[in-house]
Formats: C-alpha cells, structure tokens, sequence
C-alpha cells in the first residue's frame, strides 16, 4: 500500500495494490476508484484532500486476529 499527498492540487491518492488499472469511476465529483479488470479496488483518490482528510496526520495499526 502506498499513500501520496500532492499539496500543489491538494489531492490524495490511496494505492492499495500494484495493478494494471481497467476503469476509473467516479464515486461524487471529487473522489474516484480506479479498478482492474475484475472490477477489484487498486487504489482510491481524494480532491481537496485537506479540506476533507485530517492531513498530515496518518495511524497506522496493525491489529493481530
């Protein structure tokens, strides 16, 4: 998983998985999924970023079953 923040558009872009990407769909006007061909989430992009993500702050846990 890779997470990039790009402050000169304020965007922020979620790559879940390395993935040759089919289709981008828009979920509203400022998020978009890009999904492979079996239709599988690779990654998840946020416009305005700032305004909608406690940015720069990042948790990371990872919680044992």
């Amino acid at each position: 998983m890779k997470i990039r923040y790009f402050r000169d558009t304020d965007t922020l872009y979620i790559e879940l998985r390395e993935a040759v990407v089919s289709e981008t769909r828009d979920l509203d006007e400022n998020t978009q999924v890009d999904v492979d061909s079996r239709g599988q989430i690779c990654a998840i992009t946020l416009e305005h970023a700032s305004e909608r993500a406690d940015l720069p702050a990042l948790d990371y846990q990872q919680i044992a079953a």
